[in-house]
């Protein structure tokens, strides 16, 4: 009797209509069409052809001053979707859509049509901000909480697809949490279907609230197989917040390299679980000022746990710039908490790597755990494009069947340090493997660099000699 109430519950929640949905929302959803002018005949793959050269000499010889003529240009056009969010005319959409536009159109569903100006876009996130200045007020509609979603819950979606003019379809939410390719993605998963011309386009709740912006679809056909993808509004509405108030984001910047900490680096770090962001790099920037070192694991940040490097990289990117914040790290087999003033990623792009202090030694070799090292030398310096003042010991071949190998190093590689202590010859690499085994250690940590850019790997000390 009680699971038959259940189900019952249940069904009644399912709708009966979207009418009325539809009805509530449709006023805000806003065709885009954009326009483009690009250049036509450009040299491509016939240049060189005798064809093309005497046609470019043609146009030369028929230019006023000799020179030649500006090649003709062609208009494009793309088709996409948005919606208003306030009622003075700022339109949300797909960063892709109005890339690279001369001209954007915005379509209403009462038919009428207003020329749109870009306020600012983020790539990251493929948001775009628009405004257009109408004479009336413009009904929008609001962004909801895409944490509240579940699995299972009913969405819609409304758009332009295919550039067939509005249209509306409905399905549920099919997971959440899904990353594509961006370091602060957080996809929607929807079997509502979309196609080419939804993007930019909202995903509605129940409420009639914007739950997600529609951005990309998974087809081998290109036309919607039952899985979409809509960046979920609690992403959204911060990058808005920030187009809308600076024309551009402002994300937080910490100034570290991290890697995901696996079980046998917990193991070797002495963690008791497999969690949070292990820093392989500081260079100069808030972190190194804040006192933060290599071999950190940062296991939370301004109070939210942090479980691996995906987690502090969308939370460090949401925090406010240039407001301190705690992080507590573990090192050395204790916790301790430290507070760092975060910097702006956008300024920070391009921030140089920590240089590295020592220098190499006498040239030697020797075989361990399945890799032959060798002592840095000039010369190794100069063939691996190494800095004059890098150190540690370069990894001169590998055993392809050995863990070392395993685990990802390869010939080339420069290691920097050897359980947790930097190393410049081989006696101080075997001596901190031999304190490893006798401390009864089943993994060993070092710190490696390739192509300038450093992360640990643990290799295991059970059945590995030296020699």
């Amino acid at each position: 009797m009680t699971l038959a109430t259940a189900l019952g519950a249940a069904a009644q929640q399912r709708p009966d209509t979207f009418a009325d949905l539809v009805d509530q929302v449709a006023d805000s959803v806003v065709n885009i069409t954009t326009n483009t002018s690009v250049a036509t005949a450009s040299a491509g793959p016939n240049r060189g052809n005798p064809l093309e050269d005497f046609f470019e000499e043609f146009r030369r010889r028929n230019s006023p001053d000799g020179a030649p003529q500006e090649r003709p240009r062609r208009r494009g056009s793309a088709l996409g979707s948005g919606f208003v969010i306030s009622e003075d005319g700022y339109i949300v959409t797909n960063n892709h859509v109005i890339e690279n536009a001369d001209e954007i159109l915005i379509e209403f569903y009462s038919g009428g049509e207003l020329p749109a100006e870009v306020v600012g876009t983020d790539p990251n996130t493929d948001i775009a901000l628009l405004k257009v200045e109408p004479e009336e007020p413009l009904p929008f509609v609001p962004f909801g909480d895409s944490d509240v979603m579940r699995t299972g819950d009913w969405v819609m979606a409304m758009g332009n697809p295919l550039g067939q003019g509005f249209s509306v379809s409905a399905g549920i939410v099919s997971a959440r949490e899904r990353e594509l390719s961006g370091a602060y993605d957080d996809y929607i998963q929807t079997d509502a279907a979309i196609n080419r011309g939804n993007s930019g386009g909202p995903l509605f709740n129940m409420d009639g609230e914007v739950i997600g912006v529609n951005t990309a679809i998974l087809s081998p056909t290109g036309g919607s197989i039952g899985i979409g993808f809509a960046m979920s509004s609690n992403v959204v509405t911060q990058v808005v917040g920030q187009l809308r108030e600076y024309g551009e984001t402002r994300r937080g910047w910490l100034g570290v390299r991290i890697q995901d900490v696996d079980p046998e680096l917990a193991e070797a770090l002495g963690l008791e679980t497999a969690r949070g962001a292990l820093i392989t790099d500081v260079p100069e920037g808030p972190a190194k000022e804040a006192g933060i070192e290599p071999r950190d694991v940062i296991l939370s940040f301004d109070g939210i746990e942090i479980e691996d490097t995906r987690e502090l990289v969308r939370t460090v990117g949401n925090a406010p710039v240039g407001e301190a914040v705690r992080v507590t790290v573990f090192r050395d087999g204790e916790t301790q908490t430290l507070r760092v003033t975060l910097g702006r990623r956008e300024d920070a792009e391009r921030a140089v790597p920590a240089s590295m202090d020592g220098e190499g030694d006498e040239p030697s070799e020797q075989e361990l755990l399945g890799m032959t090292v060798s002592t840095l030398t000039d010369e190794l310096r100069e063939q691996l494009g190494l800095d004059a003042d890098a150190s540690g010991l370069v990894v001169s071949d590998i055993d392809p069947d050995s863990s070392a190998y395993e685990k990802g190093l390869r010939a080339g590689d420069l290691i920097e340090e050897a359980g947790q202590v930097r190393v410049s010859t081989i006696t101080e690499l075997t001596e901190r493997v031999e304190e490893a085994r006798e401390a009864g250690q089943k993994s060993f940590l070092l710190l490696i660099r390739r192509a300038g850019d450093a992360r640990f790997v643990a290799l295991s000390l059970e059945d590995a000699e030296t020699e």
